[in-house]
């Protein structure tokens, strides 16, 4: 107990005598080791590093998991080491409700069978999702979080050894330089006419005294500088490896963009599956508008999709009878691919350029568009109009 009291002691009062130093050197008052340029430029490169990979982090995190309660349960069970329950996404959960809606709506009216065709897409998107988050999460934040608690903190480790050797080895050259002033006052030729002869001893007895503290102090500068440099090299080794690091950072980031760039391929492909599906459903039901009066319960346009033609359209336009207007044509790129309905459609395909315009009486939502010879109506929804 006693060893371990005096220990404290000791540490508290190299502590203190530490903190009185680094303010003389904030004021002013006191000399400092200064490191070299380069070393200083590798000290705020890792910085920069530092601050720069935690902001990605974080944010990173608030994109892939926006909710900042399921983010701090993510992070209690990894305190935890306990493995994070399952948690269906909000698309999966989205489709989940529209499958039971469809249930009680009635699987095989128009609404419910429309249910059911988005909610499994709507399911499907939630996985895709799911499974970017654990890619995005393995790929990306794990080796970010890997160099801020990992790395970083060993370069922290050693940067404030390295700061308590530079603190060490300044109250050396102190102790030095205050040993070279007394020892050379010392060695001075004392006045005979004015000191009495008893001080001639005294001051030999000083002057061997003040040569032994300057050697002990000479030496103890030796042992600092020494473990000033050692520690220097140490970390300057572990600051280059910051290069490594950004690296290691740029490959993880070539992959985060590529599971991004899959996952938001892959919604974009169920999403048009769907929009087709949705389109072919709509004009089955166009096909059997001649058996069903209008306006009755099971008339088809009382569930047609807003893009999709009336049916006064549908009986009243010819679409061999319509001409282009003497003005008012466009070009336009086609977005998605759409398969016609009838034969007074046309059919598209994805990115090419067609000409289109409109004839009085014609829905709002659907155009005449030309390709070459053909012609026919293409909806709005699917073209990006050029100025």
């Amino acid at each position: 107990m006693d060893f371990n009291v005096r220990k404290l002691a000791a540490d508290a009062g190299i502590f203190f005598s530490r903190a009185v130093q680094f303010t003389e050197e904030r004021l002013g008052q006191a000399e400092k080791t200064e490191l070299d340029a380069h070393f200083e430029n590798l000290l705020s490169r890792a910085d920069c590093t530092k601050n720069w990979t935690e902001k990605i982090y974080r944010q990173t995190e608030v994109v892939l998991q926006p909710n900042p309660g399921a983010r701090i349960e993510e992070f209690l069970y990894e305190k935890l080491d306990r493995k994070v329950p399952p948690r269906p996404t909000n698309g999966e959960i989205l489709g989940q409700f529209m499958l039971e809606a469809a249930k009680e709506f009635g699987p095989g009216t128009p609404y419910g069978s429309t249910l059911i065709k988005v909610g499994d897409c709507q399911r499907r998107l939630g996985g895709a999702e799911r499974e970017f988050l654990q890619t995005s999460s393995i790929s990306f934040l794990t080796p970010l979080r890997n160099f801020l608690e990992g790395d970083w903190r060993t370069i922290s480790k050693e940067r404030r050894l390295l700061e308590n050797r530079r603190l060490d080895l300044d109250a050396c050259k102190a102790r030095l330089k205050k040993a070279k002033t007394a020892e050379a006052k010392a060695a001075a030729v004392p006045d005979f006419q004015e000191t009495r002869p008893r001080n001639y001893v005294l001051s030999a007895s000083a002057s061997a005294l003040w040569n032994e503290e300057l050697d002990k102090a000479e030496h103890e500068m030796r042992v600092a500088q020494t473990e000033f440099d050692r520690q220097a090299e140490v970390t300057r080794l572990l600051l280059e490896g910051i290069s490594s690091t950004h690296v290691n950072h740029l490959r993880c980031l070539c992959e985060f963009v590529e599971v991004q760039a899959m996952y938001y391929s892959q919604c974009h492909n169920y999403m048009q599956e769907l929009q087709r599906e949705l389109g072919r459903w709509a004009h089955t039901f166009l096909n059997s508008v001649n058996s069903h009066p209008a306006g009755s319960p099971t008339d088809p346009s009382t569930f047609l999709p807003l893009n999709s033609p009336s049916l006064l359209e549908t009986d009243a336009l010819q679409i061999e009878e319509v001409q282009p207007p003497a003005s008012g044509t466009r070009k336009a790129k086609v977005l998605y691919d759409y398969d016609a309905g009838d034969s007074s459609e046309l059919s598209l395909r994805a990115d090419e350029l067609i000409t289109v315009y409109t004839v009085p009486g014609m829905d709002s939502d659907w155009l005449i568009g030309e390709r070459g010879n053909q012609k026919g109506k293409v909806p709005v929804t699917y073209l990006e109009l050029l100025s």
